[in-house]
């Protein structure tokens, strides 16, 4: 099978593209590999894959049009995971624009390459922040999202619409999976399990933010990889009962699917943090902080379609993923 992966470069990504690899698969990856965050650490991640004889890359920005549009017409793949993306929610305050280019735009090309040459199923990354505001938990998803709190969350619904839109014009399979605080090694230096292993290790405070009373449902990589191979494997088919009456926002009536992958198992920041602490052997000095604009008190969700879909569910460790976690950051920032 020939897979295209967006944002082979990625943490995600990456990960993802060797997990396919190692099964047989061939895998062209793309990646424009901006400065959101460290170039060399998605050069390094490449580096993983250099050796795979079916691994292709090519730098570029699914912004491109023609571009996206050469690269479909002459690979013709099988399946697409787009994971591409502008991605962090405080960053969209700050530059809301580079999320209209990557999330909507570059997006919007993607559907058309698989439109136009026949791929069997897109698969796509959305995320659990478009459930905003929602404070029913967990959260499931056949709740309605129509509350985004940050432009990245409204970018990632958006991309679930037009998702849709292709499934029910052009027959065109797609599956969204909404992940939960994805970290392992190789994780964006962006992210909290980075920025506290790299604070402490360095005898820096860490923000906590909303004075620590929050919750997130960190699911590690191994999960998420297996998970995101279950769903290019399972096409998305039509709900054959579907009632238009009474929609449900997860299926539709055409080949479409949109499930939660997270580990079913909600930490209080509090947790996680002492978590850390003990993987690193050192305390943290804690700077308490208020809530920031954009941000949501807690995640939780339900996999239940997700497990009936594909049979798997999350369930590495938090000690466990944390402790492989810093292992391989003291590795990487020792080098």
């Amino acid at each position: 099978m020939k897979v295209l992966i967006t944002g082979a470069a990625g943490f995600i990504g990456m990960h993802l593209s060797r997990r396919l690899l190692e099964r047989g698969d061939e895998v062209v990856g793309i990646d424009n590999l901006n400065d959101y965050y460290d170039v060399q650490l998605k050069r390094d991640r490449l580096d993983q894959l250099k050796d795979f004889d079916k691994f292709t890359f090519y730098k570029m920005d699914m912004a491109d049009r023609d571009a996206m549009a050469k690269l479909f017409k002459e690979q013709k793949f099988n399946r697409v995971m787009n994971l591409a993306a502008q991605a962090g929610v405080r960053y969209s305050l700050e530059n809301p624009l580079a999320y209209v280019d990557s999330n909507l735009v570059g997006f919007a090309n993607i559907l058309e390459g698989c439109r136009h040459n026949k791929v069997e199923h897109l698969v796509y990354a959305s995320s659990s922040s478009v459930y905003g505001s929602n404070t029913d938990m967990p959260f499931s998803v056949h709740d309605n999202v129509d509350h985004p709190v940050s432009l990245y969350a409204a970018t990632k619904k958006s991309g679930e619409l037009m998702a849709h839109t292709y499934s029910h014009l052009y027959d065109l399979p797609t599956t969204g999976l909404r992940f939960f605080t994805v970290y392992g090694p190789w994780g964006r230096p962006d992210m909290s399990p980075s920025l506290f292993a790299g604070a402490i290790l360095r005898n820096e405070a860490i923000n906590v933010f909303n004075e620590g009373k929050m919750q997130r449902d960190f699911t590690y990589i191994d999960d998420i990889v297996e998970g995101v191979v279950r769903v290019i494997d399972k096409v998305a088919e039509p709900n054959d009962n579907y009632d238009k009456s009474s929609p449900d926002p997860a299926t539709s009536y055409a080949p479409y699917r949109v499930y939660n992958i997270g580990n079913n198992e909600p930490v209080e920041l509090m947790e996680f943090i002492k978590t850390i602490e003990d993987a690193v052997g050192k305390k943290a000095q804690k700077s308490m902080m208020g809530m920031q604009d954009g941000d949501v008190v807690a995640t939780y969700a339900n996999i239940d379609a997700l497990v009936d879909a594909v049979g798997f569910k999350p369930a590495t460790p938090l000690k466990t993923g944390i402790e492989k976690f810093v292992t391989w950051y003291k590795s990487y920032h020792e080098k």
